[in-house]
């Protein structure tokens, strides 16, 4: 008897892996406390998932679901951005976010632009374009950091 290799066909149809992470961010959303803008945030280091997070109040505090949306300048404060929540976890943890790509389903805001290049994110995936700042641009430009839409790898 001999063994006969016969070749796969799902291994067509397989996700990659920006698609597997980038659904995962999508699925991660879903958690988020603040319907003004269901974010979610995957943190990736070698094809493993490090972190993850989703735009909601500072735990223990209740969510704008429940009371509200509590607004200044037409945003709501009292909502902590996915990517930051991703980053404290990071923190929290013991976990370095070093060289991480991050997937994350709306483009950085500003502040959490400048939190990934801090931490040292490499690469970012966004899902769908959110007031793009033009200087978040220019920071990740400067600093060498990978922007895609969508999925690529």
């Amino acid at each position: 008897m001999t063994d006969q290799i016969v070749p796969s066909k799902r291994h067509q149809s397989r996700e990659s892996w920006d698609q597997y992470f980038m659904t995962l961010a999508e699925s991660i959303a879903t958690r988020s406390t603040c319907e003004r803008a269901t974010v979610g945030a995957v943190f990736v280091r070698n094809h493993r998932i490090i972190a993850t997070g989703y735009n909601g109040s500072i735990s223990g505090d209740p969510h704008c679901d429940e009371v509200g949306h509590l607004m200044r300048d037409g945003h709501c404060i009292r909502t902590i951005h996915a990517e930051m929540n991703a980053i404290l976890q990071c923190a929290a943890n013991g976990v370095s976010s070093a060289d991480a790509t991050v997937y994350v389903t709306f483009y950085p805001c500003l502040n959490c632009t400048k939190a990934m290049i801090q931490a040292g994110v490499k690469r970012v995936v966004y899902g769908q374009p959110y007031r793009n700042d033009p200087y978040a641009e220019e920071l990740f430009a400067t600093h060498h950091i990978i922007v895609e839409q969508g999925s690529q790898e």
